[in-house]
């Protein structure tokens, strides 16, 4: 299973996370009218780094405890009914839609942000999917490729179509039965369980109802937001094996925040609300499977 592409999202939350809290001041965090030269030699240096750390780290922690191959194909689309493929989706267009808003940041045009900034997510996780092609126990993926540059898509459209992100994808999680059953693959601390336990993941596209409807009243921060889940899986695909692998697709409808149309003078506040809208938050929810059944939830998360 490749948990490659939510080890270097995290990574890269904690990178930005630690530069914020450091920096401490909200003139710092004010984005520069005009191209600034030292802004935008920081962030491409930070980049490189932090790029160049995450690999070699991934090749040391990661790749290291598998056997090596000559670079091969594997077609994985069937696997996890999916949500491995959400997922790329989620962190290519979040690790695009940062890097952009840091070259924002330094005052770098809106083109080199969406032709730099967004593409850097994708560049990186095909840099990956290298990376599995080397790998006796997985191989590189179109399928996963094809993700990579959807969620680059997602982003830069959007962008050249309103001039702001109306759709945002986010993630939820929750603890399931499933990893107790077969921890050495779904997990065995919390931690772990967040990156590779798929029953639990919830991949969800926010839309910012204001931003369809800019005459009418509804809040500006008030999202309407469809997800998609599964359950019941105990391995990549359904093995016969497992008397109790009986997978099934999820589909929710919620309400949710967007964070960054709270309006504020804080930037420091607006680095917050643009590292933490990467989360949907917990609300009442409706939900409907493949099976046939529906339920909702007071709270789901």
């Amino acid at each position: 299973m490749k948990n490659s592409v939510f080890i270097v999202f995290i990574i890269f939350l904690l990178f930005s996370n630690s530069s914020v809290a450091q920096s401490g001041l909200n003139e710092f965090l004010e984005p520069s009218d005009t191209l600034n030269l030292k802004r935008r030699n920081l962030v491409i240096v930070s980049e490189a780094v932090l790029i160049s750390a995450a690999l070699i780290g991934l090749n040391q922690l990661w790749y290291a405890d598998y056997e090596k191959s000559s670079f091969h194909f594997k077609n994985d689309n069937a696997d996890w009914l999916q949500m491995d493929k959400a997922g790329h989706v989620y962190s290519s267009y979040h690790l695009g839609r940062m890097s952009a808003e840091m070259l924002a940041w330094s005052g770098v045009s809106k083109k080199n942000q969406l032709i730099y900034g967004a593409g850097y997510g994708f560049v990186f996780l095909t840099a990956v999917e290298v990376f599995d092609g080397y790998s006796a126990e997985w191989g590189f993926s179109w399928g996963d490729v094809a993700a990579n540059a959807t969620g680059t898509a997602l982003y830069v459209s959007q962008e050249l179509v309103w001039d702001e992100q109306r759709i945002i994808p986010k993630f939820s999680f929750h603890t399931t039965k499933y990893a107790i059953q077969r921890p050495e693959l779904l997990g065995e601390s919390f931690s772990e369980q967040i990156l590779k336990d798929y029953n639990g993941q919830t991949y969800w596209l926010s839309a910012n109802i204001h931003s369809f409807a800019k005459k009418s009243k509804i809040p500006k921060w008030l999202n309407l937001a469809v997800g998609y889940g599964a359950e019941d899986m105990l391995s990549s695909q359904k093995n016969n094996l497992f008397l109790n692998d009986d997978r099934f697709r999820q589909f929710y409808l919620s309400f949710d925040v967007d964070l960054s149309k709270i309006d504020t003078n804080s930037h420091f506040l607006k680095t917050i609300f643009s590292l933490f809208n990467t989360i949907k938050i917990p609300a009442p929810t409706f939900e409907i499977n493949s099976l046939g059944k529906s339920k909702f939830h007071i709270f789901y998360f």
